[in-house]
């Protein structure tokens, strides 16, 4: 993974890969572990694949923004937490738009360069937006709030106007 632009991620993220990376460096660095079952193309294939990992997390903190929540100005973008109606069904879904591989925590996270982060970024509140799934289906959603992820716990919960009620 090469990257131009930050990337966005938790502080929680930010350890949890640097952890990962001291591991995969310590691991890279001992003697090979025998075992019985190991070959030694099953030893060089995963060399080669903690190394990738190696270059990808090295990578990813080379760019990481950590921390700084984006402005509170409801347009989604990486670090947003992400409350969407998905229209043809009615259900919502809040989420944190930002990086799938390094967020692991209590909400559900999609990468800006998924479908629906790249149909939804630059979105504001209130805003249609559409984005086609695998199977070729279109997927239309509106984006009903966005806020920092700092902010998200604290932020009361998107409410849509009341219809049908006499209001």
């Amino acid at each position: 993974m090469t990257s131009t632009r930050g990337v966005w991620l938790t502080p929680q993220a930010h350890r949890r890969l640097e952890d990962e990376l001291a591991a995969l460096l310590a691991a890279d660095a001992g003697p090979p572990a025998e075992t019985d079952s190991t070959t030694d193309d099953d030893r060089v294939v995963a060399r080669r694949r903690r190394r990738e990992r190696i270059r990808e997390i090295r990578d990813l903190l080379r760019h990481a923004v950590v921390g700084q929540d984006p402005p509170d100005d409801g347009i989604a973008e990486p670090g947003m937490v992400l409350t969407v109606r998905y229209d043809d069904t009615g259900e919502t879904e809040t989420f944190l738009l930002g990086l799938r591989a390094a967020e692991h925590g209590d909400i559900e996270v999609y990468s800006p360069d998924s479908p629906l982060g790249t149909a939804l970024t630059g979105a504001r509140r209130g805003d249609r937006r559409a984005y086609r799934v695998p199977n070729g289906d279109l997927v239309r959603v509106t984006l009903l709030d966005a806020v920092p992820h700092g902010h998200h716990r604290t932020a009361p919960p998107a409410r849509e106007p009341l219809t049908g009620q006499g209001n």
